[in-house]
C-alpha cells in the first residue's frame, strides 16, 4: 500500500468558513437551518454511527434539535466537495481514494456547505444521546478508521474541546471569560478583552547517521520498551529549525546538521501542533556517542531497517494517529506493526 501523502491527523476536508463565526445571528440560523448537524463530544471521545451492513466507520452527525443541552458549541465549518483523491500535482493517490470512498460510504453523506458544530456534553447528556459506550471513542482510536472529512472534524473538534476546558479565564485579570465568535474566541467579562485559541509547536525529529541507521530514544514517562523519534518543544524566540539542533543536543549529546522539513500534524492533547524533520548527525561526529540525558529520555538505540524489523516482536512503537509513527514508516519504506501496542493509542 503506499505511504500516507500526509500525516495521519493533517487530513482534512472541510471548509472552515471563519468569516460566518462573527455573524451575531449564526447560533439561531444554525439551529433554524434543518441542513446543519452536529458532532457530539464527551470527555475527549466522538460519538460515531452504528454500523450497518458493514459501512465503513464514520462520525454521527445530527440535526441540532436532536440534541440535548450542550456545555460549549463551537462551528467546526461547512463540507465542502467530495474532492478527486488526486494529489497536488494531479498523481492519483490510492490512500486518499480509500479515503474519499469511506466518507461516501459512511451513510454520513451531506450535500456541500452542510454546517457543522461539536457540541460538548457532560456525562448525563451524552448517556441520553446515546447509552452505548463503545460508540463513543477517543481520537487516537477513531481518526485511522476515518475518512479524511470524519478525521479533520474531530481532530479539531478535540482541540476546540481542550483549549476551551483550560482557559475558562482571563489571562490579565482572572475575571471568567465567555465564549464569543461561534467558539473561536472568548471575551472576558470585566476588562472586554479578546482571547483566541493558541497551539504549542514542537519540533519532531527523524535523526540518521551516514549509515543510515535511525536513532529511536525512550522517555521517563513511558513504560519499558517503548520507543519514538526525539521530539521537543519550541523555545521563545526559536526558529523551528534551532529548536531541531537544540533538542538533540539535549536529549542525546549529539550534533545534528542538514535539517530539512516533512511535514506537520495536529496534536490536541491538549494544545500541540508538531513540525517533523529529518537531521543528520554533524560530520565529524560519533554516532555512536549519543547518549541520553538520563531525565527526560533514560535509552537510545541506534536501528537499522533490519534491526527494526527484528525488534517488533519486543519494542512498542507510536500509535497509528501519530506523525512519529508516519515519519518512522517513511524511512522504513513501508507499514509498521509491533506485537507490543503503544498503550495511550
Amino acid at each position: 500500500m503506499p505511504e500516507p501523502v500526509v500525516p495521519p491527523l493533517a487530513r482534512a476536508a472541510i471548509d472552515r468558513d471563519a468569516a460566518r463565526r462573527s455573524d451575531p445571528g449564526f447560533a439561531a440560523a444554525f439551529d433554524a437551518d434543518p441542513a446543519s448537524r452536529v458532532l457530539a463530544l464527551h470527555d475527549g471521545r466522538v460519538l460515531l454511527a452504528m454500523r450497518v451492513d458493514g459501512a465503513a466507520p464514520a462520525v454521527e452527525l445530527r440535526h441540532p434539535g436532536e440534541m440535548p443541552e450542550a456545555g460549549l458549541r463551537a462551528y467546526l465549518g461547512s463540507t465542502i466537495g467530495s474532492g478527486s483523491g488526486d494529489n497536488d500535482d494531479g498523481a492519483a493517490d490510492p490512500v486518499a481514494d480509500g479515503r474519499q470512498a469511506a466518507d461516501a460510504a459512511s451513510g454520513n453523506g451531506l450535500a456541500p456547505g452542510t454546517p457543522i458544530e461539536v457540541r460538548v456534553f457532560d456525562e448525563a447528556a451524552a448517556r441520553a444521546i446515546e447509552p452505548d459506550a463503545t460508540r463513543w471513542v477517543g481520537l487516537r482510536a477513531a481518526a485511522p478508521m476515518l475518512g479524511d472529512r470524519d478525521a479533520g472534524l474531530v481532530t479539531e473538534a478535540v482541540a476546540l474541546a481542550n483549549w476551551h476546558a483550560r482557559h475558562t479565564h482571563c489571562p490579565h485579570c482572572g475575571a471568567p471569560t465567555e465564549v464569543v465568535q461561534a467558539g473561536w474566541s472568548t471575551r472576558c467579562t470585566v476588562d472586554d478583552s479578546s482571547h483566541f485559541p493558541r497551539t504549542d509547536p514542537a519540533v519532531i525529529v527523524l535523526v540518521t547517521d551516514d549509515e543510515d541507521r535511525v536513532l529511536l530514544g525512550s522517555n521517563a514517562l513511558w513504560e519499558q520498551n517503548r520507543f519514538s523519534v526525539l521530539a521537543g518543544f519550541v523555545e521563545p524566540g526559536e526558529s523551528l529549525e534551532a529548536a531541531v539542533v537544540r533538542e538533540i543536543a539535549e536529549e542525546a549529546e549529539l550534533p545534528v546538521d542538514r535539517v530539512d522539513y516533512l511535514g506537520s500534524q495536529p496534536w490536541p492533547f491538549p494544545a500541540s501542533l508538531m513540525c517533523a524533520f529529518t537531521a543528520r548527525v554533524a560530520p565529524g561526529s560519533i554516532a555512536s556517542a549519543a547518549k541520553p540525558d538520563g531525565e527526560e529520555i533514560l535509552e537510545l538505540r541506534w536501528f537499522t531497517r533490519d534491526d527494526l524489523t527484528a525488534a517488533l516482536g519486543s519494542v512498542a512503537l507510536p500509535g497509528e494517529t501519530s506523525i512519529a509513527r508516519w515519519m518512522l514508516e517513511r524511512w522504513y519504506g513501508g507499514p509498521l506493526s509491533a506485537s507490543i501496542p503503544w498503550s495511550t493509542s
